[in-house]
């Protein structure tokens, strides 16, 4: 399996479970409605567990544009192979966003509020300021992934045999479960005043497929830039200050 098409269907499945657990809450009678964060942040977790145990063994599993770039910038990763990374990610996020509609199309019909709608697709601000927004995803972004640094240091894999051998640099040795529980304790901790993008992938994917099905109500693009951003420059802040330690 390619970097690209791992990324692709880990990405797509971590979306789909993730999503998939906020529209069961958010939307009109459905069987989850109204059960809450401690339910929305636990499936977060075991939806990340579910995509890197995919994807881990063929692409390392980043899953998320923020640890490919924080692996290039600590040189773990040649920056040749961040644009499949992140082309893998964006596809994976919007199919996953893209099933997530499919399947409670009737209950996207059914609701009314159309910032729940949106929510099952993107993030947004419980207060919106732009710099406090700003500074949850750097901060939510930079305890992810400098404590995936030191949870396992990034894997070297060799896939394939002679010349035509590939090297897999990723989190494929992490393991799925020491992820999940810091995407958990993240999210119960972190979460409550952007809803914890932490991922750029997983909010702008979805947020362009809202824009485009037949949703009523569309996306707030005026904060968009912040999930995307934010996760960005806490990535690089992580990546620097590990490097400079180790």
């Amino acid at each position: 399996m390619s970097i690209l098409v791992a990324e692709i269907l880990g990405t797509m499945l971590l979306i789909l479970l993730g999503n998939g657990v906020v529209a069961n809450v958010v939307l009109k009678d459905t069987k989850g409605n109204n059960s809450g964060w401690i339910v929305i942040t636990t499936a977060w977790a075991l939806a990340v567990f579910v995509g890197v145990v995919v994807a881990g063994p063929y692409s390392g599993a980043h899953l998320n544009p923020a640890v490919t770039i924080a692996l290039a910038t600590a040189g773990k990763l040649s920056w040749s192979l961040v644009p499949e990374y992140i082309a893998g990610e964006m596809i994976g996020a919007m199919l996953g966003a893209f099933l997530v509609w499919l399947f409670y199309r009737d209950h996207f019909n059914a609701t009314d509020d159309e910032g729940g709608k949106l929510a099952c697709f993107s993030t947004g601000p419980a207060i919106k300021n732009t710099f406090s927004n700003l500074m949850s995803e750097i901060i939510g972004t930079f305890v992810l992934v400098f404590v995936i640094f030191y949870l396992a240091g990034p894997s070297l894999d060799i896939i394939g045999d002679g010349i035509n051998g590939k090297a897999i640099i990723g989190l494929g040795s992490l393991g799925a479960l020491p992820v999940a529980f810091l995407v958990w304790v993240i999210g119960l901790s972190l979460g409550g005043t952007t809803g914890y993008a932490i991922n750029p992938a997983r909010d702008l994917g979805p947020r362009i497929m809202h824009a485009i099905l037949p949703i009523k109500g569309k996306s707030d693009w005026g904060y968009a830039w912040i999930p995307v951003v934010g996760p960005i420059i806490g990535c690089v802040i992580a990546a620097l200050l590990y490097v400079a330690l180790v």
